[in-house]
């Protein structure tokens, strides 16, 4: 682990005393949206910057047969045939619609989702073989299971990926490949939460109060 990342958990931890202390006066909503966003900014700046360079690095040298294999195992990963959607995988979307979701997601850092597992985004898991935590309510009789991570950037990354493969967010990707403006690409996240359309619109009326867009710029 390097020094950036051994301080990111450091200050996740941090976070979580803070928060939740009985000991500790109660953060306002202002401190606790700085605190969070203190820790998940560099987090999805890290992510995006290294998604960024190999997206770039393949669209440089797709053509490249140096390159064949390293593009024949993000294909698979990615679950494409063609250089031109791989492509449209890799690329990453705006930071302003991660940190809004995350926001959201994780109620500014406050589930037990977050606290316990790294699980910024609130993805869940199908794999019993994997490291994952038990959430409180049930599905009728069926337990829901969280993905559970070393790190943020683990599940910033996986979070990316997920929006970069899954046929659920295939116009997503389209539409992210012909803009950069946020609340064009945010509307088609309506198959990230069973709100649908209310879900999009929650979302973009984060990005502009909170006024993340401006992460997009730097």
């Amino acid at each position: 682990m390097n020094i950036f990342k051994a301080a990111l958990v450091l200050s996740l931890l941090i976070l979580s005393t803070s928060l939740f202390s009985q000991d500790s006066k109660p953060m306002s909503v202002k401190e606790k949206k700085e605190h969070f966003l203190s820790i998940i900014v560099p987090a999805v700046d890290e992510i995006y910057d290294e998604l960024q360079h190999q997206y770039i690095d393949i669209l440089d040298h797709h053509h490249d047969p140096i390159y064949e294999e390293d593009i024949l195992k993000l294909k698979k990963v990615y679950k494409v045939e063609t250089n031109e959607e791989l492509l449209t995988a890799l690329k990453p979307h705006p930071k302003s619609i991660a940190i809004a979701q995350a926001a959201m997601e994780s109620a500014w850092g406050t589930s037990r989702f977050f606290r316990e597992a790294n699980n910024i985004f609130g993805v869940w898991s199908v794999n019993p073989s994997e490291p994952r935590i038990a959430a409180n309510q049930k599905r009728g009789t069926k337990t829901i299971w969280l993905k559970k991570y070393n790190i943020a950037q683990d599940s910033i990354r996986d979070y990316y990926k997920t929006l970069g493969r899954s046929g659920a967010y295939k116009e997503f990707r389209k539409v992210k490949m012909q803009t950069d403006d946020p609340y064009k690409i945010v509307k088609e996240l309506n198959h990230y939460s069973e709100r649908g359309d209310d879900y999009c619109k929650e979302l973009s009326s984060m990005i502009k109060y909170n006024k993340f867009y401006l992460y997009d710029k730097k």
